[in-house]
């Protein structure tokens, strides 16, 4: 995934109301951005942190500027980007597979994105062979890391990602293939384990979907200021 037109250098002053944040351009422009991450993104609001931003354009736009990268806390001179648009996870993943490069995952053929499961149910992709059994694929971004190399799902109580948990287990049910692909949108972990102490009913809900035979993977991304790419698979603990 390419920005383009790039992204802009700011710095940060504040984020709040959740989906607001107030920057300063490198003109010294001081601008409202902009925040398309609903979690709590803990550790990733620090007032002065490096951040990039993109133009927005086109009609009914309320804002100018949309915050796509925080640079993280982890010390200099190895801090790390993170992506904070959990609207880009699925074209990321998206992208990845339809270059054959998640291990396990069909790669002939097309994927189906935001296919219906069940009424009321979708997943964010799908993909049905030709013998009729059909793989359904969740993503989750992940942004928190709480402790050096180690990534963490998720940052805050989440009912809806304990229900797609239970989906992909009734998916399973029924004779299909279920995974769960966490996309870790930082580059600097190399594993990924449940923040259980945040919400236990995910955990627990995770604890009965890997029972009942769904897949959980991992992926680091690569990022930088010019895009961000699918990375390295790492190890899932839950």
């Amino acid at each position: 995934m390419i920005f383009d037109p790039p992204l802009i250098p700011a710095r940060l002053v504040r984020r709040y109301k959740r989906f607001l944040a107030d920057m300063i351009l490198a003109d010294g422009r001081e601008i409202v951005a902009h925040c398309p991450n609903p979690g709590s993104m803990l550790g990733l609001a620090r007032p002065g942190a490096r951040c990039w931003l993109s133009a927005k354009t086109g009609k009914g736009r309320k804002l100018d500027f949309g915050w796509e990268i925080v640079e993280s806390e982890s010390g200099a001179p190895d801090n790390a980007l993170v992506g904070i648009n959990t609207a880009h996870a699925n074209r990321i993943v998206a992208e990845a597979l339809a270059a054959g490069r998640i291990p396990g995952l069909p790669t002939e053929g097309s994927w189906r994105a935001e296919a219906v499961f069940a009424p009321g149910t979708r997943f964010d992709f799908a993909h049905t062979a030709p013998d009729g059994r059909t793989t359904w694929l969740e993503v989750k971004n992940v942004t928190l890391s709480r402790q050096p190399g180690l990534a963490e799902f998720p940052d805050a109580r989440t009912e809806r990602g304990a229900r797609h948990l239970r989906d992909l287990a009734a998916a399973v049910a029924r004779g299909h293939d279920a995974y769960l692909l966490f996309l870790v949108q930082r580059g600097d972990c190399s594993r990924l384990r449940l923040a259980a102490d945040i919400d236990p009913a995910y955990a627990a809900a995770m604890t009965a979907a890997r029972a009942a035979g769904a897949q959980v993977q991992a992926h680091l991304c690569e990022i930088a200021a010019t895009g961000i790419s699918l990375g390295d698979s790492i190890p899932f603990e839950p």
